[in-house]
């Protein structure tokens, strides 16, 4: 089951999909997201947001500040900033 991932910026929601494997750098260090993946709170830290689609499509931005949680397979992902650098773009 892939996981359902929502990108959103403070100001505009910038990409959701399915996704499976979500990458992100976290005030605690690097983490890898993968469908089963146990409910999770983190605060993002500034960099690289990596999803990697269930098919061809995919997503790399660049973050800062925000939050990401992780609930039953549904990621999502709130930043102050989004750079979307690659892959889909908004939708």
């Amino acid at each position: 089951m892939p996981l359902q991932v929502e990108l959103v910026a403070a100001d505009r929601s910038v990409w959701s999909g399915e996704a499976s494997l979500v990458r992100a750098r976290t005030a605690e260090g690097d983490i890898g997201i993968m469908a089963g993946h146990q409910p999770t709170l983190a605060i993002l830290a500034s960099g690289e947001v990596a999803i990697s689609g269930s098919g061809a499509e995919g997503v790399t931005a660049t973050v800062s500040g925000g939050f990401f949680s992780v609930d039953h397979d549904k990621v999502t992902i709130v930043a102050e900033t989004v750079e979307v650098s690659s892959g889909a773009g908004a939708r």
